[in-house]
């Protein structure tokens, strides 16, 4: 029976996948079908980088949770 990979693919990875992506099809030297390939790449991708994301807010939730609620925006009244 085959193994299956469980591994998820790394955030920065990814990121910097999107990031090439986007600079590919700002080009404008693709064809319409391969725009939309690599658009549908990139909306997986982004799925992928949102989705860690959260994971990662949830555990800096977790870390930081000491009974009190935790603000994680600028403080302005300085």
């Amino acid at each position: 029976m085959a193994k299956k990979e469980t591994t998820k693919p790394d955030f920065e990875k990814s990121l910097q996948e999107l990031e090439a992506l986007v600079q590919k099809m700002e080009s404008g030297e693709l064809s319409l079908e391969e725009s939309l390939q690599e658009f549908e790449r990139g909306v997986q991708l982004t799925r992928q980088c949102q989705a860690a994301l959260s994971v990662a807010e949830q555990r800096v939730k977790l870390l930081a949770a000491d009974g009190s609620q935790t603000d994680f925006k600028e403080d302005k009244t300085q």
